[in-house]
């Protein structure tokens, strides 16, 4: 008698989980894109000497932001990528994926720290630590935003 009250109990379970997955796949990826709509453009640039980075940033409906950044550093080949992150208050921290020059096999991957002060972008320098390949800014060392080369005026949009 107490093993059919358990078989009940187990097939209840398993009626209720099969309950829970009703959204159909066509619902999920709708809603997946709706949440990852754009509601707003901005682009920033930067000039520090001879150094130039232009910035494109997207805010999407999730509150999750994407763009572009294309980095032009005298001496060096140029660093084209995508930027993917979220603000925490006023910080944007974001990872930066890039090519650098013509190499196309191979992709590096930054963590960035961006401070929004008014219109202006402030690019943070932080320690750096890697942990099973994934950099990311030490949590015992705060981001300097004072001493930076990069502070990013916003610009208009070439084409939005």
């Amino acid at each position: 008698m107490k093993n059919l009250g358990l078989f009940f109990l187990l097939l209840t379970c398993i009626g209720f989980q099969s309950c829970k997955n009703d959204k159909n796949p066509k619902e999920a990826e709708a809603s997946k894109a709706q949440a990852e709509k754009i509601i707003s453009t901005a682009c920033y640039k930067s000039l520090y000497e001879n150094d130039t980075i232009n910035l494109t940033v997207n805010t999407l409906k999730n509150g999750k932001i994407n763009g572009d950044m294309v980095m032009k550093i005298e001496n060096m080949p140029d660093k084209i990528g995508k930027i993917i992150g979220e603000f925490r208050g006023d910080t944007l921290f974001a990872d930066y994926s890039f090519i650098q020059g013509t190499n196309e096999k191979v992709t590096f991957k930054n963590p960035m720290a961006f401070l929004k002060h008014g219109s202006e972008l402030i690019l943070g320098s932080g320690k750096i630590e890697t942990y099973l390949g994934r950099s990311y800014f030490a949590k015992d060392k705060p981001i300097d935003f004072e001493k930076v080369k990069y502070k990013f005026s916003e610009v208009d949009c070439a084409n939005k």
